[in-house]
């Protein structure tokens, strides 16, 4: 009876309701290294990697770190770096809030030699940059701040709410931000160098309307570097007649690197910048697309050919009528097709947006002076028709659609958003992956790969993992991949965690369900599933990433339990108290199998499909989670198995025995035992100076389950945690395990 005690109190842990079960364990079974911040900092939004010194550097609010790669809790090192005190009176007499915006907040990081980085910050609606040496090698152990400080304007933000993209590129800094305190003046620039600082026209909302930008990158264009350009995403409101009412769109913008600006018009102005829209949308069956127009974060890819990577952006969407996030890939053959298309141009009775139909003058805005294309050395030396249809034109008509035409990924009415990404090309025994890591904004992280069904245009996506990171609900801000570490790195309000790329323990020692996870970075090596690699000729390995069919990949097996997965089965006995209720746990390995419950009274019984068993019983619910009986009647004593099924192949992962104890027996073991059970087992519970008049702690759980006027588990936890300070020390320790269902191999416990 007191082992059912047991059972019942580590149950009421998991009860979602108790909402006292997210991290200590999840964060060591994730082998999650966390940072969790210092008291008088935060926001630890800017990352920039350093493989080769093996250092990742972090810019938060007033400080600057430096974290080793290898383990982020365990060598690093912090700069601070505070807005004087005058600078915060200042803000604090123009209106904002002392604490949260009149700080230095890092924006900028980026490597300006070989021994300094070059940060930025907003210094409390006062923009500052200063260099950071860090050193040529490793070991010369150097992270200092040089005391000269610049003025930041058009590097970093004043408002530490706005978002900036920035690149360093031979000594000059390409930077996407505000230009004043009132966050207003939105523009690209370029400052640094030896060049006059160059931007986008001013207050021009046909070049820039309230954007937020997001990302910086400089792709070759062809193998002359005068032809290289300057790439830029970022999301704007949408121009005036590009749509009706107030929309958000996502934007892809072009520079030439070699940009001047122009002669006589557009001085100290880009001549050459351009932009388009990035269309992220799921056709409807009615012809009416759903679009996810909200840009949150880009990632690009690598690939044989550096003139064309892949890109890879996280979208949201502003619909007041579904909450939904997408990830969309881009090429560049056809970003460049579109930026060779039509100019979008006003025109008609209703000054809307068409294709320029008239002559566009040559060379064609937006091409970069280059021997490649011949007859101009500089943009000073365009004519004037070229810069002045630039001004005017500065949008493509067309927009950038995604390859295959429709996202990879979409998730509807979840209670997450998407915010950033990384993706990582991993090497499998039957091809090339990419593995996306995606954040989102509630503090966890998506391991997805996309697998071609019958062609590499009809993808699947398959979700491997789903973690969460944080020890609150916080949103992943800043994301970075180490390939040569095997980590993630992740970056948010509150601290820094990682994480490796990499869990392949947690899919069992039975090659089906290593086989069934379908990760490229894993494989059965004839143990156990264990790291896979390229290299590695080993007969036992086993791996199938396309199909995931463990029949073809593991039927040759000597053993069959290897096979079937029967040697990881949960073999459980459970007791349950009669009118109680009950929760029967089943979380398969695998995300993407299906669960069926069978039931047997007893041996001599057949095997019964437990939707059947309990139609009648319209209290009870099979859930992903597992098999919640409402109230149970001696007749439900039995055996349950929980069988996983997925791609055709059954495994029976979890065998249940329960025993339900009617409530005479109860009531007897309770008056028999009530004195040993208080002295010998609940001690340690109770506080010895616990008056005789108070109800011992285990009655408070018999009152739970076997009392019929007790309305809500939320109230029964309440009593418990304001009355006994023991519970604090255990829920301390139960907090936190993972979201995803087949994480850890937990057994079914009684309420």
């Amino acid at each position: 009876f007191l082992s059912f005690l047991s059972i019942t109190v580590e149950f009421l842990f998991y009860i979602n309701h108790c909402d006292i079960f997210v991290l200590t364990e999840m964060l060591e079974s994730n082998n999650l290294v966390t940072f969790e911040g210092l008291s008088n900092s935060s926001s630890y939004h800017t990352f920039l990697m350093d493989e080769e010194k093996g250092r990742l550097v972090v810019g938060a609010k007033d400080h600057v770190f430096s974290f080793s790669l290898v383990n982020i809790s365990h060598d690093f090192t912090q700069i601070p770096w505070p807005a004087s005190p005058s600078r915060r009176d200042e803000c604090k007499w123009a209106g904002k809030d002392l604490s949260r915006e009149c700080s230095n907040f890092i924006k900028v990081l980026q490597p300006f030699n070989q021994t300094h980085l070059y940060v930025c910050g907003t210094g409390a609606f006062h923009p500052v940059c200063s260099y950071l040496e860090v050193g040529k090698k490793p070991e010369d152990n150097v992270f200092r701040l040089e005391p000269h400080v610049e003025n930041g304007r058009g590097k970093s933000p004043y408002d530490p709410r706005l978002l900036t993209a920035s690149m360093l590129i031979d000594g000059e800094l390409y930077a996407g931000t505000s230009a004043d305190f009132m966050g207003r003046d939105f523009a690209i620039f370029r400052t640094l160098g030896k060049h006059h600082p160059i931007r986008t026209e001013q207050h021009d909302s046909r070049w820039l309307n309230d954007p937020r930008f997001l990302g910086v990158h400089l792709i070759p264009e062809s193998d002359n570097p005068e032809d290289d350009k300057i790439y830029l995403f970022f999301r704007e409101s949408a121009m005036d007649g590009e749509h009706v009412g107030k929309a958000t769109h996502a934007r892809i913008g072009q520079l030439c690197k070699n940009d001047l600006g122009g002669h006589r018009s557009l001085v100290n102005k880009w001549t050459t910048f351009l932009k388009a829209r990035l269309i992220c949308s799921v056709p409807g069956s009615n012809g009416i697309d759903t679009h996810f127009d909200e840009l949150q974060d880009v990632f690009l890819m690598s690939t044989k050919d550096p003139k064309s990577p892949i890109v890879y952006a996280v979208f949201t969407t502003s619909s007041n009528i579904f909450k939904g996030s997408a990830v969309c890939m881009y090429s560049m053959t056809d970003v460049r097709r579109v930026f060779l298309g039509p100019y979008a141009h006003r025109d008609g009775p209703n000054y809307q947006w068409v294709p320029f139909q008239g002559r566009v003058p040559y060379p064609r805005p937006g091409t970069c002076p280059s021997k490649t294309f011949g007859g101009f050395d500089t943009t000073k030396d365009l004519p004037d028709e070229v810069v002045t249809f630039a001004r005017s034109h500065p949008a493509m008509f067309n927009p950038v659609y995604p390859i295959n035409n429709r996202p990879i990924i979409v998730k509807t009415d979840k209670d997450y958003q998407f915010t950033q990404i990384v993706v990582d090309k991993v090497e499998a025994e039957d091809g090339q992956y990419d593995v996306m890591f995606i954040g989102t904004d509630i503090g966890t992280i998506l391991k997805v790969v996309s697998v071609p069904r019958g062609s590499w245009h009809d993808l699947e996506e398959v979700l491997l993992e789903e973690m969460t990171v944080f020890r609150e609900p916080t949103a992943i801000t800043a994301m970075e991949l180490s390939t040569k570490q095997q980590q993630l790195y992740l970056g948010s309000n509150i601290g820094v965690s990682q994480m490796p790329l990499h869990r392949c323990e947690v899919y069992g020692k039975a090659c089906a369900e290593c086989c069934l996870a379908r990760d490229p970075y894993c494989a059965w090596d004839g143990a156990e599933c264990s790291r896979y690699f390229p290299m590695a000729k080993r007969r036992t390995r086993r791996q199938d990433i396309r199909n995931g069919d463990p029949l073809t990949q593991c039927s040759d097996l000597q053993h069959q339990d290897e096979l079937s997965g029967q040697a990881t089965l949960q073999d459980k006995t459970l007791y349950g108290v009669e009118n109680s209720s009950t929760f029967l746990e089943c979380s398969p390995k695998s995300q993407r199998a299906v669960t069926y419950w069978q039931f047997q009274r007893s041996a001599d019984d057949h095997k019964q499909e437990v939707g059947f068993v309990f139609l009648k019983h319209t209290l009870n619910q099979i859930t992903t989670q597992g098999l919640l009986i409402r109230t149970l009647a001696k007749k439900d004593s039995g055996v349950y198995l929980c069988q996983a099924v997925e791609h055709g192949f059954m495994q029976t992962v979890l065998k249940v025995t329960l025993e339900v104890i009617d409530t005479e027996r109860l009531d007897d073991l309770l008056h028999r035992d009530n004195e040993a059970a208080a002295a010998a087992n609940v001690q340690e519970f109770s506080s010895p100076r616990e008056s005789p008049n108070q109800r011992l702690w285990y009655r408070d759980f018999l009152s739970l389950v076997n009392h019929p006027t007790l309305n809500s588990v939320d109230e029964f936890c309440e009593q418990i945690w304001k009355r006994e300070p023991k519970w604090k020390h255990l829920q301390e320790r139960q907090k936190g395990r993972n979201r995803r269902t087949h994480e850890l191999e937990r057994a079914p416990r009684s309420v």
